[in-house]
């Protein structure tokens, strides 16, 4: 026998050794198959690609529940921060409904248990569905500026968020995305490879609030409270009025007065 077929014999037997391993893992996740392979192709794709890095490792992997706000730049924004989560526990974003229809992505919404939101600010199942995931212990997020905004800084929050938070009882951690890609297109975002720093805040505690009733003044002080501190996370600012230069996307969450 030859030195290259040996050559090409061992190689195969290392590739077929890799593969045999990794459906052996993908078999044994507790999480199931299907969301290990997931895991493994998200975040070969963003570390490879967005060489994507942290300011740390994630807090919140392992809490019996908590929400999590972030900003809101890009449709890989969900992506970005659950690589982060190494027990693989997904977060299960709000997500605009129409999104379920686009091929290819209803199945990775499922098994990121994504919950679907009308965009008329009125889809009250879909706050009820996130309090029951977080109930039951779930890692719930949510984007409180609404939909897809340009620039660093922040819209001013939805107070739905807080009315969530505050009837949960959860921890709210902070989330804020580096330069992800930005474009008016769903599509070309996952192609404008470019680097992305993921920095990870402490939780905000909301317990001094709790048992208070939710006024529309409440609401609006506890979502400044939590704009604040994930603007304070990144060195920017909330700005005093909506950001004119969004994306057309609208809001994806039900508002304070619906609640």
């Amino acid at each position: 026998m030859s030195a290259d077929t040996i050559a090409g014999a061992t190689l195969a037997g290392y590739g077929l050794l890799l593969a045999g391993l990794v459906v052996w893992r993908a078999w044994r996740c507790p999480q199931g198959w299907q969301r290990w392979l997931l895991y493994l192709i998200a975040t070969l794709y963003c570390r490879l690609c967005f060489r994507w890095r942290a300011n740390q490792h994630c807090p919140f992997q392992n809490e019996p529940a908590a929400l999590i706000i972030a900003n809101h730049r890009s449709p890989i924004d969900p992506v970005l921060i659950w690589i982060g989560v190494f027990n693989r526990r997904p977060l299960e974003f709000l997500t605009a409904q129409e999104y379920f229809g686009i091929h290819g992505l209803k199945f990775i919404f499922e098994h990121m248990r994504a919950i679907p939101v009308a965009r008329d600010g009125k889809d009250m199942a879909a706050i009820r569905t996130a309090m029951r995931r977080l109930k039951d212990g779930a890692l719930v997020g949510v984007f409180p500026e609404g939909g897809i905004r340009l620039g660093a800084d922040l819209s001013p929050g939805n107070p739905g968020v807080a009315w969530l938070a505050l009837q949960a009882r959860v921890p709210v951690y902070p989330v804020y995305i580096h330069n992800a890609p930005q474009s008016e297109s769903m599509v070309a975002p996952f192609y404008d490879f470019r680097p992305v720093r993921i920095d990870y805040g402490d939780a905000i505690d909301l317990s001094s609030y709790y048992g208070k009733r939710s006024t529309p003044e409440l609401l609006e002080e506890v979502i400044q409270l939590l704009m604040t501190r994930l603007a304070d996370l990144a060195g920017v600012k909330v700005l005093a009025q909506p950001n004119l230069r969004s994306a057309p996307q609208d809001s994806t969450l039900p508002t304070s007065r619906a609640i």
